[in-house]
């Protein structure tokens, strides 16, 4: 869809299309950072990101558990040691156009509240592998990959071996954490995929893949045999700022004696940065090594440190990425999958035809409305054209969403090509598929005794941000799912697992195919290790739809422990006490509310939380407040205008000292902050005696904080 058919997105169109995204780009991380094996380019899994965040933002509700917006990276490959990384390496928004960086600027203006001089450093975005290199008193003691964000893989004796990585560095701070990325020229990546060749090894893709796959070889006599390099870019954990800037930090790494690149310009608002750039883009073809766009980065460092963070990206820098291409092929199917909640979502399976030098075999359709050349309105695109099998379809690999079949060639359609009617019975159980009106997303109606929402509903509940049960992923769930002999059809089956299989006999799982004795007892002392699960994840495990990662932290950290939260639900009913304080929550809206207590209220679906409860010890959430903060475990609220800082901020601020920031004022809020045009909410503190302060008063009851 083009920009104008995103912003007439139904609900229920949105919906499918997320579960989409997020499916796509779970099997892009995997082949990405865990394989080193990319099924689609940078170009197509960034704007596949860019489509799922532009629909996130405009239907906030419908932010799913898994979103791709909270994650980053992938979980590790097997074969090395762990390091948690002390600060999280993290990805970076996307801008594919100068609208994207205009708009930029003016959230960061925004959200700083900022007229004055804007500089942004501007440089190569490198198409490696991120690495990450801890000095201590300038010796090299560790590298690491990027892995997930918060724990990569140690590759340290592999890095060793890398030229352009000093080993002693001399005028260091004690502690410097130095971030890059390690890439391969095109010479060198010629060179080695033909002595590969000759040698007849494996030959790589592209030079990404040969930099990842020989960084991270267990033998270090590999790695060192590769022609490696590093380029850095960034920081980690510091014993002492190393510039207050971002051009005289990355300037300093120079002297140091790291590898920078010379490209890298410091520029002053948008039309500076477009300007370089272009002028990077001219030069793309020929500086030897592979780019896929332009990083921008507020130089002010006092500045980064005040925007921020989001949950998987910093505010204070944006990739601008190069675009892209499309190709024409046939269309030989059209596969209905079945999500989580139920949602059919059709896919395109194509002839595979390399579009950029990416292999695509199958591109999302969206809905039934998009395969009938409608969009939710009832109006026409594609010029009315709807999509048959057999088709000859455009494949895009830019834009909204990638991939994606844009337009149909009828010149080459068959004459016998029928229209594809979407099926109105749930493809995996047989159960009417049933479209609210309203709705563009037909959507399963057996609920729990469809095959194809509970084993989604399993792999959610053992995924990464959830119970992350070690050997027990997708593959075993669905393994076990279908078992006769040890079936798991719900997740407190997880925590019955080695009871039921110690009376099985003959038939225990030690004995089968692809287990043995350790194997099994690994699994089931992982299983048990995660039988203590903080309250967070937990209500996010359970896979209730609107409540993402986000969400589940606000709803732990608002009632800490797991009797209240499940009191406070149990008992929440429109118009009741809980449920006005549930939408007093900040970010906490009827439609998240109104899913959250269903769920809870649903009896087959409560039966199931209840059984599960009960095999768990269930951790409270225990609040992180700032050393001696005045505010810590304290509720807030913000109303009226804020002159010093932007709501945001201030509410960032807040949560920093360990505050909790609610949306509305009760007699449980202590301090309500009130500017300029401050209305019902400051009669209702008066009203509550809550203590009430100017933007001033609270400045100076949190300075030096």
């Amino acid at each position: 869809m083009d920009g104008t058919e995103l912003d007439q997105l139904t609900e229920g169109e949105a919906r499918a299309e997320l579960a989409r995204l997020a499916q796509l780009l779970e099997q892009a991380n995997r082949a990405y950072h865990t394989l080193d094996a990319p099924e689609i380019s940078d170009a197509e899994y960034d704007a596949l990101k860019r489509r799922n965040a532009a629909i996130e933002a405009r239907f906030p509700a419908l932010k799913r558990a898994d979103s791709p917006s909270d994650r980053v990276g992938a979980p590790l490959a097997d074969g090395f040691g762990k390091v948690a990384h002390q600060v999280r390496m993290l990805s970076l928004e996307n801008a594919f156009d100068d609208a994207d960086v205009t708009d930029f600027e003016d959230r960061v203006r925004k959200y700083l509240n900022h007229a004055g001089d804007l500089a942004f450093t501007a440089e190569p975005k490198i198409d490696g592998l991120s690495l990450s290199l801890r000095y201590e008193r300038g010796v090299l003691v560790q590298a690491a990959t990027r892995g997930d964000g918060e724990v990569g893989e140690n590759v340290t004796e592999n890095a060793r071996t890398i030229a352009d990585i000093p080993q002693r560095l001399v005028g260091a701070p004690e502690v410097l954490e130095v971030r890059g990325e390690v890439y391969m020229s095109h010479a060198d990546f010629a060179a080695l995929n033909a002595r590969q060749a000759a040698a007849g090894g494996k030959t790589f893709a592209n030079p990404r893949n040969a930099a990842a796959g020989s960084l991270r070889q267990l033998d270090p006599a590999i790695t060192a045999a590769r022609p490696l390099r590093f380029f850095a870019y960034s920081w980690g954990a510091l014993s002492e700022p190393l510039a207050t800037t971002q051009h005289d930090a990355i300037a300093r790494l120079a002297q140091l004696g790291f590898q920078i690149n010379p490209l890298t310009r410091l520029c002053h608002g948008p039309a500076d940065l477009l300007d370089h750039y272009r002028r990077i883009e001219a030069q793309r073809a020929t500086l030897g090594y592979d780019i896929d766009g332009v990083v921008y980065k507020v130089n002010d460092l006092t500045l980064q440190a005040r925007l921020g963070f989001r949950s998987a990206t910093p505010r204070w820098a944006i990739a601008h990425k190069f675009a892209a291409e499309l190709a024409w092929t046939e269309l030989l199917g059209i596969d209905i999958q079945v999500g989580r909640t139920g949602a059919l979502s059709p896919v395109a399976r194509l002839r595979p035809v390399t579009v950029g030098g990416v292999v695509v075999s199958n591109a999302t359709l969206h809905n039934e409305d998009y395969i009938a050349g409608r969009d939710a309105k009832g109006n026409e695109i594609r010029g009315g054209k709807d999509i048959r099998i057999g088709d000859w379809v455009q494949v895009f690999r830019a834009g909204d969403v990638i991939p994606k079949v844009a337009d149909v060639d009828l010149s080459r359609r068959k004459i016998d090509a029928q229209p594809y009617v979407f099926p109105k019975e749930c493809p995996e159980c047989g159960s009417p598929a049933l479209r609210e009106e309203g709705d563009a997303v037909r959507r399963c109606s057996g609920g729990l005794i469809c095959p194809a929402q509970a084993v989604e509903r399993l792999k959610h509940f053992v995924s990464r941000h959830a119970f992350d049960i070690e050997g027990l992923g997708a593959k075993q769930i669905e393994m076990f799912f279908r078992d006769a002999d040890l079936p798991v059809k719900t997740p407190a089956d997880i925590f019955t697992l080695a009871a039921r299989d110690a009376a099985n006999g003959l038939k225990r799982l030690k004995n089968r195919d692809g287990f043995g004795e350790t194997s099994a007892r690994k699994l089931f002392a992982a299983i048990e290790d995660k039988r203590r699960i903080p309250l967070d994840r937990l209500i996010f495990a359970l896979g209730i739809r609107h409540v993402g990662e986000v969400a589940a932290q606000t709803f732990a950290r608002h009632y800490s422990t797991w009797e209240a939260f499940e009191a406070a639900v149990t008992h929440a009913r429109p118009g009741s006490v809980e449920w006005e304080q549930l939408l007093a929550i900040d970010g906490v809206g009827a439609t998240l509310a109104s899913s959250l207590v269903a769920a809870f209220q649903n009896p087959s679906e409560r039966a199931a939380i209840d059984a599960l409860a009960a095999q768990l010890e269930v951790q409270p959430v225990v609040w992180r407040a700032a050393a001696d903060s005045p505010v810590a475990g304290k509720t807030v609220v913000f109303t009226g205008t804020l002159e010093k800082m932007t709501r945001a901020e201030a509410k960032a601020r807040a949560e920093a000292l360990g505050a909790k920031v609610a949306g509305s004022v009760s007699a449980k809020t202590d301090i309500l902050v009130a500017g300029p045009g401050a209305g019902s909410k400051l009669k209702e503190a008066q009203k509550h005696g809550v203590t009430t302060l100017d933007e001033d008063g609270w400045l100076a009851l949190i300075e030096g904080a």
